[in-house]
């Protein structure tokens, strides 16, 4: 395999790297557009996806792009279940009454018109399995027939340096088993019926109004065979998890500090059982990813990646509609503009795959559908370079890169981002895991190279005003996070989005046409699986 440019090298090229070329204007009318009311949130399986994916599209075609989904088109059908749980329903936990979106937040991701369920509860600590650390939280625990209540983030997100868990999880860094993602599908893989997270804010990184959210909805990928889905899974609000506790006569705060140790092991809720019964609706719908590709001149089995997700939240019954500007209208905008630019350019090497998912609100559910079912192999897939997320208040001194040291493409962006001027930082709250949460994850996960730019990882160094003024940007865009306020704005300044995406296209010019195979840095949880199809990359 061809090795990496060597630094002086990736110096001098970033030297070279000409002005903007991203058109700010082209990416504000994309998310005017996309986040216009007619387009209704972007929920899948509605109105609005028919509207959005039927737009996208077009606008692939206009560019001069090759259709890059299946059977000559530019789509990926991705089959999903849509859920619903009613508030119609009543829960309790022993013998107080809980209410959906005040003291519990549950969904399902079953297909079936009722979730109903009466077990006892078994607190599992953080729920996390991990032989390469010595650690174990289950200890053999049956969890048939129970609900499980974990602790959201890591073992070590609150440990000292008495605590066994300290610095066998990276530290404050989440890894992929502080995700809910992880604790669901690991409480599933388990036999349990059901799993609650105890919400906390700072582990989550986000509060109780964003859990809330979904207002009771979920999608899925359809089940396989004999998979186990959970009746329920969601969320408990803390101060209600504390008086839970109490009433099976344990204290959770000690519980906490317990869990942070190796000898850890499950506490059942003696004479506490979790109740519910739920009528759900369901509805099978067909999604789409979106896929457009530029077929490349000589290595055109081997691909390099963009991506961003097309989907928001849709509309709520109360006709509430959740626009998603920024997240993520503003990424696809960002793909879209690389499609431009790479188009008018010589044709590259490799093959280009321009890809803007499904789902990514409700799970990433089209990337990880796309991941488990390629278009193009993953072997041969050389990075994935994604948008989530930009900033829309002017050029920045900063690029905030999430997941910054988990590979060699940090290096290549450090050095294309010096010929903006600009210094690549590490994320402010790398605990909120936002590494897992982007479906650049799918693919990585799966062993493909791949880099996030998420402004979320935290405030840009603006050119006006500094990092203060990139922290003010932050927290007011924070309050409109998955919220009605995330609205397009024409008073934005995107020449710092503009930045964004044209580090993406120098990068993806380098990784195109120089032969180069980005790798996990040497010991990353995803190194072993991309070393196993080395063969296929010779």
């Amino acid at each position: 395999m061809k090795r990496f440019l060597a630094l002086p090298l990736l110096a001098l090229l970033a030297a070279s790297t000409p002005r903007l070329a991203a058109d700010p204007a082209l990416m504000s009318e994309a998310v005017r557009t996309l986040a216009s009311p007619e387009f209704e949130g972007r929920g899948p399986g509605t109105p609005g996806e028919a509207k959005t994916v039927a737009w996208l599209v077009e606008r692939f075609k206009t560019l001069g792009l090759e259709p890059g989904g299946e059977d000559g088109s530019f789509i990926q059908k991705v089959p999903m279940i849509h859920t619903r749980v009613s508030p119609e329903g009543g829960m309790a936990i022993g013998t107080t009454v809980v209410h959906q979106g005040r003291e519990i937040n549950v969904t399902t991701v079953r297909d079936d018109p009722k979730a109903d369920v009466i077990a006892p509860l078994v607190f599992v600590g953080y729920g996390v399995t991990a032989p390469e650390a010595g650690w174990d939280d289950f200890k053999g625990v049956d969890l048939h027939g129970k609900v499980a209540v974990f602790l959201v983030n890591d073992p070590d997100f609150e440990a000292t340096a008495s605590d066994d868990a300290n610095g066998r999880f990276g530290g404050r860094r989440m890894t992929y088993y502080g995700r809910w993602t992880y604790k669901f599908d690991e409480a599933a893989r388990r036999g349990a019926v059901g799993a609650l997270i105890v919400h906390d804010t700072g582990g989550a990184g986000y509060p109780w109004t964003t859990v809330n959210a979904n207002n009771g909805e979920n999608y899925a990928i359809p089940a396989r065979p004999g998979e186990n889905r959970l009746v329920l899974q969601g969320w408990i609000e803390h101060g209600m998890a504390d008086r839970m506790f109490a009433g099976a006569g344990l204290d959770l705060n000690a519980l906490r500090v317990q869990a942070r140790s190796a000898k850890f092991r499950p506490a059942e809720l003696k004479g506490v059982r979790f109740s519910a019964e739920l009528p759900v609706s369901v509805e099978r719908i067909e999604s789409r990813n979106v896929i457009a590709r530029l077929t490349g001149k000589g290595h055109s089995n081997e691909t390099v990646m963009f991506g961003a997700h097309w989907d928001a939240y849709g509309k709520a019954a109360d006709g509430t509609i959740r626009p998603g500007a920024n997240d993520d209208a503003m990424g696809v905008a960002g793909v879209l503009e690389l499609a431009r630019l790479f188009k008018a350019g010589k044709r590259p090497d490799r093959t280009l795959v321009f890809a803007l998912w499904t789902g990514e609100e409700r799970g990433l559910l089209g990337s990880e559908y796309y991941a488990s079912h390629p278009l193009y192999p993953l072997e041969t897939t050389a990075a994935n370079l994604t948008l989530d997320i930009l900033n829309t208040a002017g050029p920045s001194r900063n690029v905030v890169l999430v997941g910054n040291g988990n590979s060699s493409l940090d290096t290549m962006l450090m050095a294309v981002a010096a010929g903006q001027g600009r210094t690549v930082v590490g994320e402010t709250f790398s605990e909120r895991g936002l590494y897992f949460r982007a479906d650049h994850f799918s693919v990585a996960r799966r062993g493909v190279p791949s880099l996030l730019i998420m402004q979320l990882g935290g405030a840009p160094d603006l050119a006006e005003g500094g990092l203060a003024a990139g922290q003010a940007w932050l927290d007011g865009y924070m309050k409109c996070y998955h919220q009605a306020c995330d609205t397009w704005d024409a008073a934005w300044d995107l020449r710092g989005a503009a930045q964004d995406v044209d580090l993406y296209y120098l990068m993806g010019l380098r990784i195109a046409n120089n032969g180069l195979w980005p790798r996990w840095r040497t010991g990353f949880e995803f190194e072993k699986i991309r070393n196993a199809s080395a063969a296929a990359r010779r």
